[in-house]
C-alpha cells in the first residue's frame, strides 16, 4: 500500500500513527478494542484538519499506475536484457 502513496498521504499517515502512539502512551490505553478506537479518533481528527485547511483527502489524491516494486522489476529486467549478447552483435566484422 505504501508503494502507491504520494508524499502528502504518506505524511498524513505518519502523523496519524505518531499521534496515535502518543495518545496510547499518554492515556495508557490497553486492549485491542480501545487501541482501535484511539486510532479511529486520531484518524478522524487528522482528516478533519486536512479538510479544514483545504487539503485533498487521501481517497482523492492521485495514485501512481505502478508500484515501486513493479518499476524496480521492470528496470531489473531491462538491465538483464542489456547484459545479454545479441545475435546481431556477433560476427559482424564484415
Amino acid at each position: 500500500m505504501l508503494d502507491y502513496m504520494g508524499s502528502d498521504e504518506l505524511a498524513a499517515n505518519i502523523f496519524r500513527a505518531s499521534q496515535t502512539k502518543q495518545k496510547l502512551e499518554r492515556e495508557q490505553i490497553k486492549g485491542k478494542e480501545k487501541a482501535n478506537q484511539a486510532h479511529f479518533v486520531v484518524g478522524k481528527k487528522v482528516r478533519q484538519t486536512i479538510e479544514e485547511l483545504g487539503g485533498t483527502l487521501p481517497e482523492d489524491l492521485p495514485t501512481p499506475v505502478k508500484s515501486i516494486q513493479q518499476l524496480q522489476r521492470e528496470e531489473q529486467k531491462q538491465l538483464e536484457q542489456q547484459r545479454q549478447p545479441s545475435l546481431f552483435d556477433q560476427g559482424e566484422s564484415g
